[in-house]
């Protein structure tokens, strides 16, 4: 796909939403509920080599040249290759420079090469956010998310707090804006619970398929019901992670704050008693392993500066513990304050901050390590699923600082390709690990990128699409989560992507991996933002948003040919439309027939009870 730079904006970020947005006060709050917003808290510090400072306007001006500045695949040390050759001048006049991985750019239509040879287009694929990895600042008066509606692109990695390159491409990475963990608006005095009313944390007492709240009364005919509501446990004043959202064939699993809760699909009846672990839960693998194991990380102790260095395997089927672990610290500079999850296959990468460590998840044996290598490159975020992708900064400070992307034998920690990016040229996102999609972003020259790579992680595409792309991406200041983006899915030869919707619905397009070009297009059935969720066989499913007066509601679109147009599988009740629509950030999902909404953030807010998670079904 390619991606013509230097091409004047459309209109729109085309960057994906950060989530939640920022409230003017500093405190995250989701700009779309109707809800009061936490109170004023001043939002600390970032940390050292935390998200860049918002730049200068422009985002979303002509692109530049991509990041790519080597040929992939090889394994360190790297060799020169045919992508140093000179490059050629462009039809304006202008000489290309070189993209990301180090191709000879070509001449595109607007002139500028991409970082794959080809020119990237303006406005469209990134991160919603005042900077690459920055929160998105609320809109006026509540409604649409996107405050830049109708005004200039602007290039930001809302999945982008720190930039990454990957495998021979350049990618935007978020510095770990994650879904999972925000920034804390306000330091509490301590970690005890503020002081409301119990919650009904799922002892079956009370909740449990009984709708002792009435959610249900007054449901139209044809709409879904509610087959469980549940309110969140007490947290902090400082706010508490809610990470992960896990469904098996009979249980829904949410983690917060200090709890794990297991939920009846089908009732909301506990499956197996809650686990409380001794101090915050501040990690938790985003991916299960095919025999329902998880694994939660939570805090060495109760002080903000405490580790997040504790590891427990949980069974999803019985709420049994496993194996248990204590992360040790890397090198100097390599310590485990946070860390990130992630399982392919049997095999569980926890993330420092420049290495990384595998475990067997079965038994909880050290596999390997993945540290330093090369030329000072450090190991500084995975990604996984059916793949293993490492994300490395090298020679930071020096004048021959780039990211690299890896793919990693989970088993052996064996590296299958490398690729080299540019100078300048970060990964902020994974859209995809199988095929590998990566969303780049350079923060000086305000451009972005979106990359395929092939198998072997040579480039396969640039995305060439002249439009502004909206997924929404969570944020965080210590870690870079590259998978913390909800509104994109991807199969074998597709990428789909929501649009922003600047006066009406909004559309999904369909590109092609091998082209990068456009395939079809389809609108959200109301005036809502339609997010695309997952495939499913033939069909992608997808999340359209509620409205005031109307619920969400799930919808298929086919992929293949006979047209694309949307078929409702699912219609949420108005009923509860502000419960559904005031969730404060959150993740979904869509299984057998039943749609889960759960928060992935606790604000701590004592005046009124915070949601937890919701599930309808037929």
């Amino acid at each position: 796909m390619t991606q013509p730079p230097n091409q004047p904006p459309t209109g729109g970020s085309g960057t994906p939403h950060d989530q939640p947005t920022q409230h003017a006060s500093g405190a995250p709050r989701d700009p779309r509920q109707g809800a009061t917003p936490p109170p004023p808290q001043a939002p600390p510090g970032p940390p050292a080599g935390g998200p860049p400072q918002a730049p200068p306007p422009g985002y979303g001006y002509p692109q530049q040249p991509g990041p790519y500045a080597q040929p992939g695949p090889y394994t360190p040390p790297q060799q020169p290759g045919p992508y140093g050759q000179p490059q050629q001048p462009g039809p304006y006049g202008r000489p290309p420079q070189a993209g990301p991985y180090g191709q000879p750019q070509q001449p595109g239509p607007y002139g500028q090469p991409g970082p794959y040879g080809q020119p990237p287009q303006a406005g469209y694929g990134h991160p919603q956010g005042q900077f690459p990895g920055g929160p998105v600042p609320p809109p006026p008066g509540g409604g649409s998310r996107n405050p830049f509606r109708g005004k200039p692109a602007m290039i930001i990695g809302a999945a982008v707090a720190a930039l990454l390159v990957i495998g021979g491409t350049v990618l935007a990475v978020s510095n770990g804006d994650d879904g999972d963990k925000k920034p804390v608006a306000k330091k509490s005095q301590d970690d005890k619970p503020t002081q409301s009313a119990p919650v009904d944390e799922g002892d079956g007492s009370g909740d449990g398929g009984e709708d002792p709240d009435n959610l249900n009364e007054g449901r139209q005919d044809g709409e879904a019901k509610v087959l469980w509501y549940k309110e969140a446990p007490d947290a902090p004043g400082s706010g508490a992670d809610a990470p992960g959202m896990w469904i098996t064939g009979r249980t829904a699993v949410k983690a917060a704050y200090k709890q794990l809760f297991a939920y009846d699909v089908g009732d909301g009846k506990p499956t197996w008693d809650a686990i409380t672990f001794p101090q915050k839960i501040c990690a938790a693998s985003r991916q299960k392993t095919s025999d329902d194991k998880i694994v939660i990380a939570y805090k060495a102790g109760a002080t903000d500066g405490a580790k997040c260095n504790q590891i427990q395997q949980i069974d999803l089927a019985t709420g049994k513990k496993g194996w248990s672990a204590k992360v040790a610290d890397g090198g100097l500079f390599d310590s485990a304050l946070s860390v990130e999850l992630t399982i392919s296959g049997d095999t569980l990468m926890v993330g420092r901050s420049q290495s990384g460590t595998a475990y067997d998840m079965s038994s909880g044996k050290k596999l390997w390590d993945k540290k330093k290598y090369g030329t000072a490159c450090f190991p500084t975020a995975f990604a996984g699923g059916s793949k293993l992708i490492s994300v490395s900064s090298c020679g930071a400070g020096s004048s021959n600082a780039h990211d690299e992307v890896q793919e990693l034998d989970p088993a052996t920690g064996r590296t299958r390709w490398t690729q080299k990016v540019v100078k300048g040229w970060q990964v902020a996102r994974t859209y995809s690990v199988d095929p590998v999609v990566l969303y780049l972003t350079n923060k000086d020259k305000k451009q972005w990128n979106i990359s395929t790579l092939k198998n072997d992680g040579t480039i396969r595409s640039q995305v060439d699409v002249d439009e502004s792309f909206a997924p929404e991406c969570g944020w965080a200041i210590l870690t870079r989560e590259l998978q913390g983006c909800t509104g994109v899915a991807a199969d074998a030869n597709t990428l789909y992507l929501p649009t922003e919707a600047k006066s009406g619905p909004n559309e999904i397009v369909a590109i092609s991996l091998e082209s990068g070009k456009e395939k079809w297009r389809t609108k959200s059935p109301t005036d809502q933002t339609m997010l695309p969720l997952k495939l499913d066989g033939g069909d992608l499913i997808a999340y359209v948003e509620p409205s005031y007066d109307a619920g969400g509601r799930i919808v298929s679109v086919p992929t293949g040919g006979g047209g694309h147009k949307t078929t409702k599988l699912l219609q949420n009740p108005q009923g509860t439309a502000e419960i559904e629509n005031g969730f404060y950030s959150k993740a979904l999902d869509y299984v057998d027939g039943r749609f889960y909404l759960s928060t992935t953030r606790l604000t701590g807010n004592d005046e009124s009870k915070e949601k937890l998670m919701l599930a309808y079904g037929k």
